[in-house]
């Protein structure tokens, strides 16, 4: 099967699932996600209830959105160089439906689509934001990141790839690093995806950001 047949297979997937159950069934994955053969493959949270899950495009639509979209300019990238999923695909909601952290069995639920998407696109870096999403790459294979605030924006080799940690881009985590650190991290990152596409191999040790 093609990168594409694969994919439109995994979104059919993910479109008939109802496994979990207190979250909107939004099932965020498509062609909104990003290309194929993109350069960066972006792991978030899960669909933000004003966000993702009311306009149909990942990290697209709220503060966390905004927050995001100028990351990756400061990265020096764009939407067509990114393809963005989350290690949930449909929206957590709390009793009072706002936007809750995703629980691990609902993790675990969609842990065989990131798996899918890992396989389908094959972007040479990876960015996790935030914690859940890097639990969740740990249960694909370990990485061994234990406190991310310390290790935000460190490469590692990772699954025959490079993994940068990153903090989620919610108003929230200004307190754990700042606007300016968290800036600086992308910049740092939008120059290893650029030498990622000039050659360098995944499996080789990636230098200090």
């Amino acid at each position: 099967m093609t990168s594409t047949s694969r994919f439109e297979a995994l979104v059919r997937r993910v479109e008939a699932c109802a496994t979990c159950t207190g979250v909107e069934h939004t099932h965020l994955i498509g062609v909104t996600n990003g290309r194929l053969d993109a350069r960066l493959l972006v792991v978030g949270e899960a669909p933000g209830r004003l966000g993702a899950a009311r306009t149909g495009v990942p990290f697209h639509g709220d503060r966390a959105g905004d927050r995001f979209e100028a990351l990756l300019a400061a990265a020096g990238l764009d939407r067509r160089d990114v393809f963005v999923t989350n290690a949930v695909l449909c929206s957590p909601r709390s009793d009072s439906d706002t936007n809750r952290r995703p629980r691990p069995v609902e993790v675990t639920a969609c842990l065989d689509h990131l798996r899918a998407t890992l396989d389908v696109v094959g972007a040479p870096v990876v960015a996790a934001l935030g914690r859940v999403a890097l639990d969740a790459l740990a249960a694909v294979e370990p990485h061994g990141i234990d406190a991310l605030t310390l290790e935000a924006r460190r490469p590692r080799p990772w699954a025959g790839r490079t993994l940068v940690p990153l903090i989620h881009p919610s108003g929230r985590t200004i307190g754990r690093r700042s606007a300016a650190q968290q800036r600086d991290d992308w910049q740092a990152l939008g120059a290893l995806v650029r030498e990622a596409a000039r050659g360098t191999t995944a499996e080789a040790a990636p230098r200090p950001l």
